[in-house]
């Protein structure tokens, strides 16, 4: 992703593309006008997003790119890069020239509007709080699961060999230690001193804190390390199709409404010509093609028809508490759980 900088460096005058040298270097101006320049009807954009995303959105950018060239006329290239969802949001602070980002997180988006990145309200340019599906935690155990893993309870008791990513660089990570702080804290009415014996339980169990979804996703199923592994519903699907009759999927009685969030980066989508491609990859996420795919993929859609045609795909008895109910929103669950020295480096013992 270093190159991008070098995308928009005039290391030319704009004569010299031109006389015919624009497919040797990249220079004057954004993207769509080297596009215009050239000939060519082409524009290029990049999707920064978090980890477990990497196998949908491979196929989303197929589909967009019929839509898109159907629709108007022009090819669009999509570049990818995958990662932690805080770790992707930083690498975007530092300067990695995104024209979207599809993060695990609300608070990962809100901290590149700190920064002026994204617009004021990005939250409310989309439906559905710009969460085009969502997902939820659940267990990936190992075929005729052997340890009987079926609630957290069964998680946090001694033997169990947990495998979870770190949530000071995985929005998924977060989202499974706040489903378990949920379950535990209906569990002990409240009291917190209890929450966090439970969770201390829960985290002195965990072997292997890698730095996103896919990594420990790997470490339990590549590796054969844990016998459970805490991780999005999708995640756990796309490991029971890789690999028919190695895994079960169990979910438990609570857990959470996780909502990956999108936004325009508009400072760098403005900058690269970008912003009109930008916008409408974002808006064809709520298409009724789009969000097929994405139930295919294991994401709920938040299309609530089109959720009840993917129904035995999922479990919707689950209990899924939300952000904003059981925590105050993401800013107070943060401050309270990951900042340093908060809740979660308190009761994890490294």
């Amino acid at each position: 992703m270093g190159n991008r900088k070098l995308l928009h460096t005039r290391t030319i005058a704009c004569g010299l593309l031109a006389a015919g040298l624009l497919n040797l270097f990249a220079g004057c101006g954004s993207r769509a006008q080297q596009a215009s320049l050239s000939g060519s009807a082409a524009v290029s954009i990049v999707n920064v997003s978090y980890d477990a995303t990497r196998e949908f959105y491979e196929e989303y950018n197929a589909l967009f790119q019929t839509y898109w060239a159907k629709k108007t006329g022009q090819n669009v290239e999509v570049t990818q890069s995958h990662g932690g969802s805080g770790k992707q949001a930083r690498s975007v602070l530092a300067g990695n020239e995104a024209d979207v980002v599809t993060l695990a997180l609300e608070s990962d988006v809100d901290e590149l509007q700190k920064a002026g990145l994204t617009a004021d309200g990005w939250i409310h340019q989309l439906p559905s709080d710009s969460a085009p599906y969502t997902s939820t935690i659940v267990f990936l155990v190992r075929k005729g699961n052997p340890k009987n893993i079926k609630d957290w309870n069964d998680v946090v008791k001694s033997g169990r060999q947990v495998i979870t990513p770190n949530p000071k660089s995985s929005g998924g990570a977060k989202w499974n230690f706040l489903a378990a702080w949920a379950y535990a804290d209906r569990l002990y009415g409240g009291e917190e001193s209890k929450d966090l014996a439970f969770m201390k339980a829960l985290y002195r169990n965990v072997s292997v804190l890698d730095s996103g979804s896919r990594g420990a996703a790997a470490t339990f199923v590549e590796n054969g390390q844990g016998d459970v592994l805490l991780t999005w519903e999708n995640e756990a699907f796309l490991a029971m199709r890789e690999h028919p009759g190695a895994f079960e999927v169990v979910t438990p009685s609570v857990s959470i409404l996780a909502q990956p969030s999108v936004a325009v980066v508009h400072t760098y989508a403005k900058k690269h010509g970008t912003e009109k491609v930008a916008k409408a990859y974002l808006q064809y996420l709520y298409s009724d093609e789009a969000q097929r795919l994405e139930a295919q993929n294991g994401y709920r859609p938040t299309n609530k028809k089109i959720l009840q045609e993917f129904r035995r795909n999922f479990d919707l008895k689950v209990q899924l508490v939300t952000i904003a109910d059981a925590f105050g929103g993401w800013s107070k669950a943060d401050q309270k759980f990951f900042a340093d020295g908060a809740v979660f480096d308190q009761i994890y013992e490294k």
